[in-house]
Protein backbone atom coordinates (compact mmCIF):
# COMPACT_ATOMS: atom_id res chain seq x y z
CA UNK A 1 0.00 0.00 0.00
CA UNK A 2 1.52 3.78 -0.48
CA UNK A 3 2.45 5.82 2.01
CA UNK A 4 -0.09 8.02 3.56
CA UNK A 5 -2.63 4.68 3.72
CA UNK A 6 -4.04 3.69 7.12
CA UNK A 7 -6.66 0.94 7.79
CA UNK A 8 -8.03 1.09 11.30
CA UNK A 9 -10.28 -2.21 11.40
CA UNK A 10 -13.11 -2.10 14.14
CA UNK A 11 -12.82 1.34 14.55
CA UNK A 12 -16.41 2.07 15.89
CA UNK A 13 -18.17 -0.79 17.50
CA UNK A 14 -21.45 -1.87 17.13
CA UNK A 15 -23.37 0.96 19.33
CA UNK A 16 -21.47 3.89 17.42
CA UNK A 17 -22.60 2.23 14.19
CA UNK A 18 -25.96 2.13 14.78
CA UNK A 19 -25.89 6.05 15.87
CA UNK A 20 -24.36 6.58 12.66
CA UNK A 21 -26.70 4.92 11.13
CA UNK A 22 -29.42 6.94 13.08
CA UNK A 23 -28.20 10.00 11.96
CA UNK A 24 -27.78 9.24 8.23
CA UNK A 25 -31.80 8.21 8.54
CA UNK A 26 -32.49 11.40 10.48
CA UNK A 27 -30.77 13.01 7.64
CA UNK A 28 -33.18 11.90 5.24
CA UNK A 29 -35.91 14.55 5.60
CA UNK A 30 -34.16 17.02 4.26
CA UNK A 31 -31.41 15.31 2.66
CA UNK A 32 -32.72 12.38 0.70
CA UNK A 33 -31.13 9.68 -1.54
CA UNK A 34 -30.72 10.66 -4.98
CA UNK A 35 -29.24 8.76 -8.24
CA UNK A 36 -26.45 11.14 -9.34
CA UNK A 37 -25.23 11.17 -12.75
CA UNK A 38 -22.31 11.09 -15.06
CA UNK A 39 -20.81 14.25 -16.59
CA UNK A 40 -21.15 14.09 -20.54
CA UNK A 41 -22.94 10.93 -20.77
CA UNK A 42 -25.50 11.01 -18.40
CA UNK A 43 -25.34 7.16 -16.79
CA UNK A 44 -26.61 7.07 -13.28
CA UNK A 45 -24.21 5.87 -10.98
CA UNK A 46 -25.03 2.61 -9.32
CA UNK A 47 -25.26 3.88 -5.86
CA UNK A 48 -27.54 6.35 -4.21
CA UNK A 49 -26.10 9.49 -2.75
CA UNK A 50 -26.79 12.46 0.19
CA UNK A 51 -23.90 14.34 2.51
CA UNK A 52 -23.54 15.89 5.76
CA UNK A 53 -21.75 19.40 6.22
CA UNK A 54 -21.55 22.76 4.57
CA UNK A 55 -20.96 21.22 1.58
CA UNK A 56 -21.67 18.31 -0.32
CA UNK A 57 -20.53 16.31 -3.54
CA UNK A 58 -22.78 16.05 -6.41
CA UNK A 59 -22.73 15.40 -9.99
CA UNK A 60 -24.77 15.23 -13.32
CA UNK A 61 -24.76 15.49 -16.78
CA UNK A 62 -24.94 18.89 -17.06
CA UNK A 63 -22.35 20.45 -14.77
CA UNK A 64 -20.41 17.29 -13.81
CA UNK A 65 -18.25 16.70 -10.18
CA UNK A 66 -18.48 19.51 -8.03
CA UNK A 67 -19.53 20.71 -4.15
CA UNK A 68 -22.68 22.41 -3.72
CA UNK A 69 -24.10 24.07 -0.50
CA UNK A 70 -27.64 22.22 -1.16
CA UNK A 71 -29.28 18.92 -2.01
CA UNK A 72 -29.62 18.76 -5.93
CA UNK A 73 -33.26 18.35 -5.61
CA UNK A 74 -34.68 19.49 -2.61
CA UNK A 75 -32.89 22.84 -2.61
CA UNK A 76 -32.77 22.01 1.41
CA UNK A 77 -28.92 22.97 2.76
CA UNK A 78 -27.45 19.75 3.53
CA UNK A 79 -27.76 18.34 7.84
CA UNK A 80 -24.78 18.54 9.67
CA UNK A 81 -21.67 16.57 10.36
CA UNK A 82 -22.37 14.31 13.22
CA UNK A 83 -20.04 14.91 16.26
CA UNK A 84 -18.77 11.52 16.32
CA UNK A 85 -17.34 12.10 12.39
CA UNK A 86 -15.73 15.19 13.45
CA UNK A 87 -14.16 13.66 16.66
CA UNK A 88 -12.78 10.68 14.20
CA UNK A 89 -11.70 13.63 11.77
CA UNK A 90 -9.54 15.32 14.82
CA UNK A 91 -8.04 11.94 15.66
CA UNK A 92 -6.95 10.96 12.54
CA UNK A 93 -6.92 13.27 9.83
CA UNK A 94 -3.86 15.43 10.93
CA UNK A 95 -5.03 18.87 9.23
CA UNK A 96 -5.68 22.03 11.19
CA UNK A 97 -9.49 22.97 9.68
CA UNK A 98 -12.42 20.53 9.92
CA UNK A 99 -14.22 18.80 7.30
CA UNK A 100 -16.68 20.27 4.98
CA UNK A 101 -18.27 17.59 3.15
CA UNK A 102 -19.14 13.85 4.11
CA UNK A 103 -20.35 12.09 0.72
CA UNK A 104 -22.86 9.20 1.85
CA UNK A 105 -22.90 6.24 -0.97
CA UNK A 106 -25.35 3.50 -0.12
CA UNK A 107 -24.36 0.42 -2.23
CA UNK A 108 -26.61 -2.16 -3.44
CA UNK A 109 -26.11 -5.55 -2.89
CA UNK A 110 -24.65 -5.27 -6.68
CA UNK A 111 -23.19 -1.74 -6.81
CA UNK A 112 -19.58 -1.27 -7.49
CA UNK A 113 -17.87 1.98 -7.75
CA UNK A 114 -14.92 2.33 -10.12
CA UNK A 115 -11.04 3.36 -10.37
CA UNK A 116 -10.86 6.91 -9.57
CA UNK A 117 -9.31 9.69 -7.55
CA UNK A 118 -10.83 12.13 -5.36
CA UNK A 119 -9.88 15.56 -6.88
CA UNK A 120 -12.31 18.04 -6.81
CA UNK A 121 -11.01 19.80 -3.52
CA UNK A 122 -8.87 22.70 -3.56
CA UNK A 123 -7.24 21.70 -0.37
CA UNK A 124 -5.83 18.04 -1.64
CA UNK A 125 -3.39 18.18 1.21
CA UNK A 126 -6.25 16.65 3.49
CA UNK A 127 -6.61 13.34 4.12
CA UNK A 128 -9.74 11.54 2.55
CA UNK A 129 -11.04 9.65 5.38
CA UNK A 130 -13.76 7.01 4.80
CA UNK A 131 -15.96 4.67 7.34
CA UNK A 132 -17.64 1.67 6.25
CA UNK A 133 -20.62 1.07 7.62
CA UNK A 134 -23.13 -2.67 6.55
CA UNK A 135 -22.43 -5.44 4.78
CA UNK A 136 -18.24 -6.40 3.86
CA UNK A 137 -16.60 -5.13 0.73
CA UNK A 138 -13.95 -5.36 -1.18
CA UNK A 139 -11.74 -1.96 -1.61
CA UNK A 140 -9.24 -1.33 -4.09
CA UNK A 141 -6.01 1.03 -3.88
CA UNK A 142 -3.40 1.37 -6.78
CA UNK A 143 -1.02 3.98 -7.88
CA UNK A 144 -0.93 7.29 -9.11
CA UNK A 145 -1.47 6.55 -12.54
CA UNK A 146 -4.81 4.60 -13.98
CA UNK A 147 -4.44 0.73 -15.10
CA UNK A 148 -1.30 0.38 -12.65
CA UNK A 149 -0.91 -2.78 -10.13
CA UNK A 150 -3.37 -2.37 -7.41
CA UNK A 151 -4.12 -4.33 -3.94
CA UNK A 152 -7.31 -5.01 -2.07
CA UNK A 153 -8.46 -5.20 1.34
CA UNK A 154 -12.07 -6.72 2.56
CA UNK A 155 -14.00 -3.79 4.82
CA UNK A 156 -16.06 -4.82 7.40
CA UNK A 157 -18.93 -2.73 9.25
CA UNK A 158 -16.87 0.21 12.02
CA UNK A 159 -13.71 -0.22 9.96
CA UNK A 160 -11.91 3.24 8.98
CA UNK A 161 -9.38 4.01 5.96
CA UNK A 162 -7.49 7.10 5.84
CA UNK A 163 -6.22 8.25 2.52
CA UNK A 164 -3.39 10.73 3.05
CA UNK A 165 0.47 11.73 1.74
CA UNK A 166 0.75 9.67 -1.70
CA UNK A 167 -2.11 7.46 -0.96
CA UNK A 168 -4.42 11.25 -1.38
CA UNK A 169 -3.53 10.95 -5.11
CA UNK A 170 -4.01 7.15 -6.08
CA UNK A 171 -6.79 5.60 -7.66
CA UNK A 172 -8.93 3.46 -5.91
CA UNK A 173 -12.73 1.98 -5.86
CA UNK A 174 -14.96 -0.80 -4.51
CA UNK A 175 -15.03 -3.96 -6.65
CA UNK A 176 -17.56 -5.98 -4.93
CA UNK A 177 -20.40 -6.11 -1.62
CA UNK A 178 -20.68 -9.17 -0.06
CA UNK A 179 -24.48 -9.64 0.50
CA UNK A 180 -25.83 -10.32 3.63
CA UNK A 181 -22.60 -10.33 6.23
CA UNK A 182 -24.10 -7.53 8.38
CA UNK A 183 -27.09 -6.87 9.96
CA UNK A 184 -26.37 -3.50 10.72
CA UNK A 185 -28.61 -1.75 8.11
CA UNK A 186 -32.70 -3.01 8.88
CA UNK A 187 -34.54 -3.96 5.77
CA UNK A 188 -37.36 -1.17 6.97
CA UNK A 189 -35.34 1.72 6.31
CA UNK A 190 -32.52 -0.09 3.78
CA UNK A 191 -34.67 -2.40 1.46
CA UNK A 192 -32.10 -4.96 -0.14
CA UNK A 193 -29.56 -3.76 2.49
CA UNK A 194 -26.32 -3.37 1.66
CA UNK A 195 -23.47 -1.16 2.71
CA UNK A 196 -22.98 2.51 3.56
CA UNK A 197 -19.90 4.66 3.22
CA UNK A 198 -19.12 8.12 4.98
CA UNK A 199 -16.04 9.71 3.11
CA UNK A 200 -15.37 12.79 4.99
CA UNK A 201 -13.06 15.47 3.07
CA UNK A 202 -11.77 19.18 3.61
CA UNK A 203 -12.69 21.26 0.60
CA UNK A 204 -11.45 24.71 0.30
CA UNK A 205 -8.20 26.20 1.50
CA UNK A 206 -8.70 27.03 5.26
CA UNK A 207 -8.82 30.71 5.86
CA UNK A 208 -6.23 31.35 8.59
CA UNK A 209 -4.14 30.17 5.25
CA UNK A 210 -3.72 33.13 3.27
CA UNK A 211 -2.01 32.14 0.57
CA UNK A 212 -1.69 28.73 0.74
CA UNK A 213 -1.09 26.70 -2.29
CA UNK A 214 -1.59 22.86 -2.63
CA UNK A 215 2.01 20.67 -2.89
CA UNK A 216 3.28 21.00 -6.50
CA UNK A 217 3.40 17.08 -8.20
CA UNK A 218 -0.25 16.57 -7.36
CA UNK A 219 -2.38 16.18 -10.16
Amino acid sequence: MPDGFRYLPEYFGRDDQAALIQAVLDARASAPFWRPAMPRTGQPLSVLMTNFGPLGWVTDKEKGYRYEPSHPETGAAWPSLPQKLLSLWQEVANYPAPPEACLVNWYAPTSKMGMHIDWDEEATDAAVVSISLGDKARFRLGGPKRGGKTASVVLSSGDVVVLGGDARRCYHGVDRIYPGTSTLLGEEDFPGGGRINLTMRRVTIPASFPGWKPPQGLC
